[in-house]
């Protein structure tokens, strides 16, 4: 078990996470008590990171990715990125060197197979190894298969570049509750409606509406992992009643709020 607190270790120490030479892969565990918080930070090698219990949240240059238990997130070489757990870290990591050119060029987020998870925690006690054997080589040769093979997930929140939208998006970030008008966003940032709509959505992939509910979606979970009540979340979020808030997250993750509860809890 390793110590942690709101400025950690890093899993795996610097020299290690930059080197391209040693094993392909690089698997490591950890838990602690504290929650984890690290600052905006790059490395070499590809990092995939996941909890055991509870949420992460990481942050990069482009959008902000969520990630229950039954997930993890990718972080593409050199890619830089910072991360904070919602409570007590359990998690595990994998260091992938960068010359594994099949990996996904973009952060994202997937969904955590059994296999892929068996084989991380059984490949994690090989941490210090330099040179592994041949039938170790063939888990690590697993964990890659699994990581380029399993689907994304839409737990991300992609942000847009210009200005002005940027400035509506991290607003909106800061606060989902704000119930603005896509007009009284336009008038707020000094930007035409429909270069707003037009704009937004190119660089997002998804309306402003869309943006909007997923902000919300996202900051749901986060309570949820906080332990806030449901009914204090839907009106956080600005929702005018318990069913509204219920309906958007059961389109979005299939399950209402305290059926993903429970199972997050299994």
């Amino acid at each position: 078990m390793c110590r942690m607190h709101a400025n950690p270790q890093p899993l795996l120490d610097a020299a290690r996470s930059n080197a391209q030479d040693g094993p392909s892969v690089i698997a490591v565990t950890c838990r602690s008590d504290d929650f984890r918080a690290t600052p905006r930070h790059s490395h070499t090698r590809g990092q995939l990171i996941a909890a055991n219990s509870g949420l992460l949240t990481i942050d990069t240059d482009q959008e902000r990715l969520v990630v229950p238990p039954s997930h993890a997130i990718w972080v593409p070489p050199g890619h830089p990125h910072s991360l904070r757990s919602h409570g007590p870290f359990d998690g595990w990591s994998v260091y992938v060197a960068a010359a594994q050119v099949q990996l996904p060029a973009r952060a994202l987020v997937i969904q955590v197979s059994a296999l892929l998870r068996a084989a991380v925690l059984r490949a994690a006690g090989w941490s210090a190894a330099l040179q592994l054997e041949a039938a170790q080589a063939r888990v690590l040769a697993v964990i890659l298969d699994e990581i380029v093979a399993l689907p994304g997930e839409k737990l991300a929140l992609p942000l847009p570049t210009e200005r002005r939208l940027k400035k509506i998006a991290q607003a909106i970030a800061d606060d989902p509750a704000d119930n603005r008008t896509l007009l009284q966003w336009a008038q707020w940032a000094a930007i035409a409606p429909r270069t707003l709509t037009r704009r937004f959505a190119a660089e997002t992939g998804m309306p402003l509406s869309e943006w909007r509910q997923r902000a919300r979606l996202l900051r749901a979970l986060e309570l949820l992992a906080a332990g806030k009540p449901v009914t204090s979340i839907a009106l956080e979020l600005g929702y005018d009643s318990l069913s509204a808030f219920i309906a958007m997250f059961r389109r979005a993750l299939g399950v209402s709020p305290s059926k993903y509860l429970s199972e997050k809890a299994d």
